[in-house]
Order: C-alpha cells, then structure tokens, then sequence
C-alpha cells in the first residue's frame, strides 16, 4: 500500500479513492501546478489534505470563506492532525501565536482568507515557513467571468514570486471553459494542467415546474417525498416564514441563515444533520463543507442568479449515489425579479461614491488616513442615519472592494476562545491555592487540548452543562481568570467589518473601471438570461443544457428529468426523441442517404425512426435531395 492510501485509510477510513482524486493527488506530486474539477461533494479537500501530509512542510490553503476555514480545521484537529487558521476578526496577539507556530511548531495547514496575502507581518512570517503546496479553493473567485469573482483572490499571483517551486493546486466545483483558461492565467501557470470529473450526476433528477402557487406545490412534494432535504430562498425573512408554514403543514422543519447566532446556526445544524429535522429552510448561506450524503431532495423556491450557484446547490442532493431529486420553481415573477436584481446590483457611479464620503463620515476617517484599519459596520444602522436604502449601500460596498478600495465582510462571526498564559507548572500551584477556580481550570483542560500553545475555541454552553450551572456562571469564571493573567479570553462576537485596504480618498477620485461596471454588469445579465432559458425551455433534457453550459458536449440524455419524461411535438418521449434525432443528424451531416440506409444504420425500431425523420422534415431540420435526406445544416452537392 502506497503512502497516499495509507494516510486514507489512516485519517479518512477509506480504502479507496474517489474518482480522479488519485490523479489530482499525482499531478502534484510531480510538481505541476493543477486545475481540479470536481462537483460538490466530490472530495476535493482530501486531495491537498493528503499530499501534504505526505509530504516535509505546510500546505499553505487559501479559501474566502470563513465558516469553511473553521469547519475544516476543527475536522483536521479531531483526527489529530494540527492545522492553523487566520481570518478576520483575530486578534494582533492571536496572529502572532498562529503565525510562530506555523513556522516553528510543526503544523501541516495554515488556512488564510485572501485579503491576508497583502499583509506584509504575514509575509514576513510566510517567507521563513516551509511550504510544500499553494491549494487555492473555491479558484473560480479569481477569474472576472466567474461568477463570484472577489479581487482579494488576484493577490494569490505575489505568492509564485516567493515560491516559485511550489506546486499550485486550483480546486473549484463550477466553471466554464473560460473561466478555466483564466484560473491558470492569474495563477501564472507555466504549463496548461486540467483534471476534470464529469460533472454528470446520473443519480441527480432535475425537475423544473412553472408554478404560480409555488407554496402549495412546494409542501405537497415535501409531503409526498421520502427523507432530509434542504429548501433554498432569497432571502431571510422568507426562510423563517416558509420554515414555520412547513412547521404548520406537521413537516419538521428549521430555518438557517448567515443573521443568526453563531451557536444557534451549530445547533440547527446539527439537528438536521442527525435528522432531527427534516428540512432546513436557508439562503445560500447553507451547505458549503456540509457533507450530509443522503439529502433526497433540493427545492430552490426562487431562481437562483446563476447556474453555477444552481448546480452547485443543486448538487447537494444524492452524494451517496442514490436517486435524489433536484426541483427548480419558477413563474414570470422570478423572471422580473432577476432583471431587477441587474439594476439594483449596479448603482449609478455617483450614488457608490456618495456611499463612499458617507461611510468615511460615519467612521470618522480623516482624509489620507485609515489604510488598514478595521471597523466594526452595522449596514442598516448606516443606512438609516444616512437616509439610504440597504441593497444600494450593500452593492456599492461590492464595486468598492472590487476596485481594492476597502473590504467588506458581514459575516465576521467568531467562536469564543481562550490560551492559557502560564506554564502548566505554575498553573498547578494556582489551583493548589484557589480552591473556587480549581474545578473549572481542570474542566477546561479536560475538554481541550493544545491551550497552553494556541488560542483554542471553546463552547461556554457546553462548559456549563459539564459544570452543572449557568452559562453567565462559566463567562464570570472566564473574566475572572483573564483578570488574574491565567488565561487570555477572547468572547465570542458577530460584527460585520469594513477593512480599509488604502487611506480615505476625496470622493472625486474613486474610480470605478469598465471591467468592474459594465463589463460584469453585462456579464451579469448573460447569467440571468442563462437561468431563465435553463427555466423555461422544454426541449433539451435538463442534465444535458447544464453540463453544455460548463463546456461538457455530447452527452446523452438523461432519461429521467421532467423534459426526458415529457412527451415531444413529434408524439413520442423526448428522451427518445433526442436520443434518435441525434443519431439521424449524425449520419446526414455529411452526405445524403435513403431512408431505408438510415434505418438500417441507426439500431432503433423503424416505425420511431421514420416518425422522427417526418418531424424533422416538416420542421426544417432535414430537407430531401434527389439521393435522399440530409441535414438541413448542410448544403446539398446535387
């Protein structure tokens, strides 16, 4: 047994690789930088996980999403494997203890947001750690076509000039043929280096219904429906409103969303992943590094506003390979919606640099100052002293970070944590004369490891169950050790920030470029215009239109979405009908052939093949010539 399924088997418990994970794993290995393809759910953390682990040093992970960086390292730490992370919202004190281990403690991964890159403290420690791999998840973000492109992601490029050795791995569950080819651009590739899964999920039914009492049909199907699921809406009022009109239809559900507290949004977790709860009601907020394998369907109450956040959502449903349904509603509201959804993303010029002054104001930064500063934000508390509307400030935020003006994060949620500040000898005389905080030091330790070296998260409600008393009790006991020097506690918060990544500018001079307007307005306009064709077309198989739109040509239907199940103009299944139709044009795109030749060619029964061939030619598809038929897409030589 290799080293590879070794560490498998060791760490994960599996015998086997997934498809293409060994390949990827191989790739850079050899030291070539590499573009993993993979569908959601398709394993693509395990392959830096173990090349690293394989190999002397520290993978250096970079990913934009921060309840991802958590949710992984605390899975690297319950099997013992030590991982590092740093993303906004430490403290300078917590960066500099996580930054001295990686150098020198021995850690396999250091888990980064992007916009940590342009530190220069970070570079200093970076360029002293021995870095055996750059994994760049979520890779799309780099490229302006993809669909959730994030300008920090451009930074990555600095990290080849002081690691020109070091492998690339680029991970990413959607992306078009263009937004491939960008990846490696921006990446400095030096070679083309492409591995791709087929993003064909035949166990994945794809069901779209035109339906203007979405509610209705949306609890009959959960009724009708067996196991877990998740229901994806716009927006938060509308998850607690749909959870609880699902709570009233006796469907155990719940809702979830990046507004609520960080505890309950675990704790909502958890249940439905136990199945305690049967349906989480979320925004996109949910699912990302949730791997609940047996989710039987995926109802999206609203268009989503592109098709790569839909077939990733979507994709969610069926890991375990078992038949699972994905359903799309929509009505001509959804279509209005998204249009509107173009205008309102893209504030007038004048209206983002209003913002800008206004939020300045508000901060009380002084021109030419700021640079790197970090300010808690509340949107709508800004937004109401200002007299302006939420969804305006909200995007003119987005083209600001874009342009690398400032940065915001709304989600800058952090767990609760603590480092012990003593030696563990001198704790032990502590205990020895302090008999009220005695018991609670030895539950801590008890409950966690590593706190005599690194700021560890901790649950102050687990914590007061095991001390049987109240959670305001175990937050007391905290403060009290903190003020006796024992331990540095850091509470748990939820802030939304503004990073100011250049001093404050006069308004005049914020420039918005064509790249970052137009240019992506209009690109955001082909997205929407792609989901509404995706929605309301009904004459190519569903499986097939999506893996078209990422480039995968020439697949065969799939026999089981609700266009395949539907019956063509021409009388006979659709499935059939495409399959067949397919195969005809296939033998007359270049020559003309009988009737009687093409039946013998195609191995399908006569009387489908001839009704096909009617159709075709009473639609123009075929045209007839003094040999026979052709396609319509070829001229005749006759």
């Amino acid at each position: 047994m290799d080293i590879h399924h070794q560490l498998l088997k060791q760490y994960w418990g599996y015998e086997k690789f997934r498809p293409l994970q060994q390949e990827i794993i191989q790739s850079v290995s050899l030291l070539k930088d590499t573009v993993a393809l993979m569908p959601t759910g398709g394993g693509k953390s395990i392959t830096f996980q173990i090349y690293s682990l394989a190999n002397e040093g520290i993978c250096l992970v970079v990913t934009p999403l921060i309840a991802l960086i958590k949710d992984q390292v605390e899975n690297l730490r319950s099997k013992n494997i030590k991982a590092l992370a740093i993303y906004s919202g430490m403290t300078l004190r917590e960066i500099d203890i996580t930054l001295n281990n990686a150098v020198y403690g021995d850690y396999k991964f250091l888990y980064i947001s992007p916009e940590r890159i342009g530190s220069e403290k970070f570079k200093e420690y970076l360029i002293r750690m021995k870095i055996n791999l750059i994994a760049v998840d979520e890779a799309h973000c780099i490229s302006q076509w993809g669909y959730d492109f994030r300008p920090s992601y451009l930074k990555i490029a600095d990290l080849r000039q002081l690691f020109p050795e070091v492998p690339v791995l680029a991970l990413t569950a959607t992306a078009t043929e263009k937004v491939v080819d960008d990846i490696q651009e921006k990446l400095h590739f030096t070679k083309k280096n492409v591995l791709q899964k087929s993003f064909r999920r035949e166990n994945l039914i794809y069901i779209v219904r035109d339906k203007e009492d979405k509610i209705g049909y949306l609890t009959d199907t959960i009724k009708k429906a067996k196991g877990t699921g998740i229901v994806y809406v716009r927006n938060r009022k509308k998850c607690r409103e749909i959870a609880q009109l699902l709570q009233a239809n006796a469907i155990k559900a719940d809702f979830y969303h990046a507004g609520l507290a960080t505890d309950v949004r675990s704790q909502r977790q958890d249940n439905w992943m136990s199945g305690e709860c049967r349906v989480i009601v979320s925004t996109n907020a949910f699912g990302m590094g949730i791997d609940k394998a047996n989710v039987r369907f995926v109802i999206h109450l609203d268009l989503p506003d592109s098709l790569e956040a839909y077939f990733q959502e979507a994709g969610r449903a069926g890991r375990d390979g078992n038949k699972s349904v994905a359903v799309l509603l929509y009505n001509n509201t959804d279509k209005r919606r998204l249009h509107k959804m173009v205008t309102d993303s893209f504030p007038a010029i004048e209206i983002i640099r209003k913002v800008y002054n206004s939020i300045s104001n508000y901060l009380m930064l002084a021109i030419g100052s700021g640079k790197g500063a970090v300010f808690s934000f509340r949107i709508e508390d800004f937004s109401r002293k200002f007299e302006l509307q939420v969804s305006m400030v909200y995007h003119s935020l987005k083209l600001l970070e874009r342009e690398g003006y400032l940065s915001y994060n709304e989600n800058a949620d952090n767990f609760s944590r603590i480092l012990f500040t003593i030696r563990r000898d001198d704790l032990y005389k502590i205990q020895h004369n302090n008999s009220e905080s005695d018991s609670f030091i030895k539950l801590i330790l008890r409950s966690y490891t590593g706190v005599f070296t690194d700021f560890v998260n901790i649950d102050e409600t687990l914590l007061a169950r095991r001390l049987n008393c109240s959670a305001e009790k175990v937050y007391e006991l905290l403060k009290m050790l903190s003020t006796q020097n024992i331990i540095d506690y850091i509470p748990a918060r939820k802030t939304p920030v503004i990073v100011f990544e250049i001093e404050r500018l006069e308004p005049t001079r914020i420039h918005i470029g064509v790249d970052n307007y137009q240019n992506r307005k209009e690109k955001y306009q082909n997205q929407v215009d792609s989901v509404i064709e995706y929605a309301s077309r009904n004459e190519k198989c569903r499986s097939v239109a999506l893996l078209e739109y990422f480039g995968q040509f020439h697949s065969e239907p799939c026999g089981t979405c609700d266009v395949c199940s539907g019956i063509h103009s021409s009388g006979i299944s659709f499935a059939d009908y495409t399959r067949i139709s397919v195969k005809i044009i296939e033998n007359l795109k270049n020559e003309s052939r009988p009737i009687e030749q093409i039946i013998r060619l195609i191995n399908e029964p006569e009387p489908i093949i001839l009704k096909i061939c009617r159709w075709m030619l009473d639609n123009s598809q075929l045209k007839t010539t003094s040999k026979g038929l052709l396609s319509n897409t070829v001229k005749s030589q006759d």
